[in-house]
């Protein structure tokens, strides 16, 4: 699947995701707790959209990466970000030996690329430079602005359900008109809806995934350098795990961080690396 495949497939989920949230609003919160719950979910977001470049590159301790003793890394993103048309991003190094690398920035003015310790020994710089037009493509194409709608939008819908098991408790002890089929249908539904909310907003990251892998190759005109790093990075992310972060930024990174902790393919926040690479090698150039 091309770009504009992976840009439809986006738009659906989105689209199921809104419509989840309405049917949740009007089930649970009504006029008034949707727009409660709509406010408190764009405040919180949009403070993480805005400074989520600082937030992240704090936790997982990035530090800027210096011209000097990692003169081979700048050139590399200079190149890629030439070859995509937008400004240089900033260069950070985390220190790990786990082998990683993730973007961030909510336009390509602001944007920041980091690369593990352990990235730098494992790859060879064709394949580094494969990592990073992929991690440069993520800023292009805005995913951190639809990974932040999509979060507002299941973030909403998670906070109608608490109010509708809040709801449903306090029918079954003081509302003897109520029927328990009826409570209990309540329940069900507001623990199922923020669940399939859950699996379309990861469903969304997947094909972000996809697009970047696509757009990556694409701006530098060769498959072959990610296919092959993915496949080292699979490998590799079994052998050295990342100590410290959190799973919630899962997302960012090139391969996940916290492979494993997942019991279901729909709870992933990447798509299997063996269908990337499959997808990879069926591009031409």
């Amino acid at each position: 699947m091309g770009s504009i495949g992976n840009q439809v497939k986006t738009v659906v989920l989105l689209g199921l995701l809104g419509s989840l949230l309405m049917l949740a609003g009007r089930i649970f919160g009504g006029r008034t707790g949707l727009f409660v719950a709509l406010i408190f979910a764009i405040l919180i977001n949009f403070g993480a959209y805005w400074f989520s470049d600082k937030i992240v590159l704090a936790m997982y301790r990035a530090k800027p990466a210096d011209r000097k003793n990692y003169p081979s890394l700048h050139k590399i993103v200079e190149e890629v970000a030439a070859a995509a048309n937008m400004p240089k991003p900033r260069v950070y190094i985390i220190p790990t030996e786990a082998a990683n690398a993730f973007a961030t920035g909510r336009s390509p003015g602001n944007a920041a690329v980091a690369c593990t310790e352990g990235i730098m020994k494992l790859l060879t710089d064709k394949e580094l430079k494969g990592v990073i037009a992929h991690e440069i493509s993520h800023v292009k194409n805005r995913d951190v602005l639809i990974t932040t709608i999509a979060a507002t939008i299941a973030m909403v819908i998670s906070y109608l359900a608490q109010m509708a098991q809040f709801s449903a408790f306090y029918g079954r002890r003081d509302d003897n008109n109520r029927g328990s089929s009826n409570i209990i249908g309540l329940l069900a539904f507001a623990i199922i809806t923020p669940l399939v909310a859950t699996i379309l907003q990861l469903a969304i990251s997947r094909s972000r995934e996809f697009m970047a892998d696509y757009s990556g190759a694409t701006a530098i005109k060769d498959a072959g350098p990610l296919e092959s790093a993915l496949s080292k990075l699979d490998k590799e992310s079994v052998k050295h795990r990342l100590g410290f972060g959190s799973p919630a930024t899962s997302s960012l990174f090139i391969v996940n961080p916290f492979k494993g902790q997942s019991l279901l393919a729909l709870f992933s926040t990447h798509p299997p690396v063996e269908e990337r690479v499959r997808r990879l090698r069926a591009m031409r150039f």
